[in-house]
């Protein structure tokens, strides 16, 4: 038996995982701000299902996805639960600053047997990771992500990032100090959103 998730068919065992990692987010969500009070009745459709759409987005050959500012774990953990048994070699860095949330991203990591560490360290600061996938959600403006992005990318790797209804001025924003190859997406639960994957990024002389 399958299920649907963020557009794509998955297996029973991923969904129980994904159920299970809901279980636990609305839990610590009592004790810690992991996501907000007004979304945890609509976590499906407003976090997991809007998490796993980036990972459609990926081939299999992808070896080393980190995720920044993982927060609650989305996109991150969802990413680790569709890739654990679709892409089992597909190794996960989940990078969030703030402890408490580290210490729930751990949990989860390890509740869950999925391939994935945390640091619990600043973007900015976290040892350069040479990614094939730089994932993010609900972190920045597109223009303050880009020296993040840049960072924690190799030189052929994707950024695969969820953006709001003001997509289109970020992009310009973005442009006017860097250069980057851009695909959009259309997001299946909010037509006015877009999925970004980003490419051969450089800074502008």
């Amino acid at each position: 038996m399958t299920n649907r998730v963020g557009g794509q068919n998955v297996s029973r065992e991923t969904y129980e995982r994904l159920e299970c990692f809901a279980a636990l987010v609305r839990k610590w969500t009592t004790k810690i701000n992991l996501i907000a009070p007004a979304t945890v009745d609509h976590i499906w459709s407003r976090h997991i299902d809007d998490s796993a759409m980036i990972y459609g987005l990926v081939d299999q050959s992808t070896k080393k996805w980190t995720d920044i500012g993982s927060g609650g774990g989305f996109p991150g953990v969802v990413v680790a639960i569709l890739a654990k048994d679709d892409a089992p070699e597909t190794q996960i860095t989940l990078i969030e600053s703030d402890q408490r949330k580290a210490t729930f991203l751990r949990t989860a990591v390890r509740s869950l047997d999925l391939n994935a560490h945390v640091l619990a360290e600043r973007i900015e600061t976290a040892p350069r990771q040479g990614a094939d996938i730089v994932s993010a959600r609900a972190l920045a403006s597109l223009y303050g992500m880009m020296p993040l992005l840049h960072r924690h990318l190799s030189g052929t790797g994707s950024a695969l990032l969820h953006k709001g209804r003001n997509y289109q001025q970020e992009i310009a924003q973005a442009r006017e100090n860097w250069s980057f190859d851009l695909e959009e997406f259309p997001s299946f639960t909010d037509p006015d959103a877009r999925l970004l994957k980003i490419k051969g990024i450089s800074e502008r002389d």
